[in-house]
């Protein structure tokens, strides 16, 4: 009797903790349903004028990057329906629409984090509300450890490839049944970033000069959980696997950005350099990452600036034969 108790007791065990993963799937899958997203996409198109094409989110200590708006509507995240909220120190947590030289562009002051406790499908949700808004272009930006021997704080690197560390174990924002209004089960991921874009921002930081936001590198990010930094053997796997820089951010917004056909241009504020060894005195810390982010506010207005006109410039692209799920909401609210 004493065994079949233990037996069931363990049953017990597994299916409570298969609840507690399917309820976090449910809720990961709730936030990026597009009945919820519409409402919230509803909410903020009758709340401004702007029709933005452009959408910015801003990093650890970058929500600065917002200044370079005018004539700007202010949407806290609490009053956004289904919307979460950042808790992070060094990210606001309100959406911003507003102009700059007549561009129009939506600016996402604080992201949301695993560590934080979202499902990673909350995390990425207000990627689908701009998706519904009629956002084709996201400048995706985060402060990141450099693993790069070559790295400094202060420097910039253009992401060209990502590890999704999380994904390994299974754990993805789009895990979960597929709306096909928003994309296709299954897609590629090799030109995850855009490479007119890197192209772009070479030539922009080249001609800024002494003015540009420190050393320009370019390289892969990668993506752990959080919220301690990571540990010197998990540093060193990760500098044999390629890893050029680390952060707890960015991909689970750029996975969903890719997947509803959104062109991507993303970049890494380098604010620390990595400790590769056990007994070294250096400890990173979140206090570093905001300094040297405060430090670099200006060059990297001036350079997101300009990437704004040069992407506004070069226009609309066709991606990979998604819908326009925009369009529904835009019909209403366009007027």
């Amino acid at each position: 009797m004493e065994a079949f108790t233990q037996k069931q007791n363990g049953g017990g065990l597994k299916k409570k903790l298969k609840d507690i993963q399917f309820q976090g799937d449910e809720e990961s899958n709730k936030s990026l349903s597009y009945e919820r997203v519409s409402v919230s996409a509803e909410y903020l198109l009758k709340g401004t004028k702007h029709r933005p094409k452009i959408a910015i989110i801003c990093g650890s200590g970058l929500a600065g990057l917002a200044d370079l708006l005018e004539d700007a509507d202010i949407f806290p995240y609490e009053q956004i329906p289904h919307f979460p909220v950042s808790t992070v120190h060094g990210h606001k947590s309100r959406m911003l629409f507003g102009l700059y030289q007549n561009i129009e562009v939506l600016v996402m002051q604080g992201r949301f984090h695993a560590y934080e406790g979202y499902p990673l499908g909350q995390c990425a949700m207000p990627v689908r509300v701009m998706k519904l808004i009629g956002i084709e272009n996201l400048i995706v930006t985060n402060a990141a450890g450099g693993l790069n021997p070559s790295f400094r704080a202060g420097d910039v690197m253009l992401v060209k490839d990502h590890i999704n560390m999380p994904g390994f174990t299974g754990m993805h924002p789009l895990r979960g049944p597929n709306d096909g209004r928003f994309g296709g089960r299954f897609f590629a991921l090799n030109d995850c970033y855009d490479k007119e874009y890197r192209i772009m921002a070479k030539k922009i930081h080249k001609n800024m000069e002494e003015n540009s936001p420190g050393a320009l590198h370019e390289g892969v990010y990668a993506m752990l959980g959080g919220p301690n930094f990571e540990t010197v053997a998990e540093l060193r796997m990760l500098k044999v696997c390629g890893v050029d820089a680390v952060g707890m951010s960015t991909i689970p917004e750029v996975l969903v950005a890719r997947h509803c056909g959104i062109s991507v241009f993303a970049f890494s504020l380098i604010t620390n350099e990595c400790i590769l060894e056990e007994d070294a005195d250096e400890m990173a810390n979140h206090e570093e990452v905001i300094a040297t982010a405060n430090h670099r506010q200006e060059q990297l207005r001036a350079f997101v600036a300009k990437m704004i006109i040069g992407i506004n410039e070069k226009g609309s692209k066709k991606t990979n034969g998604t819908i326009n799920g925009c369009a529904k909401v835009m019909a209403e609210y366009s007027q």
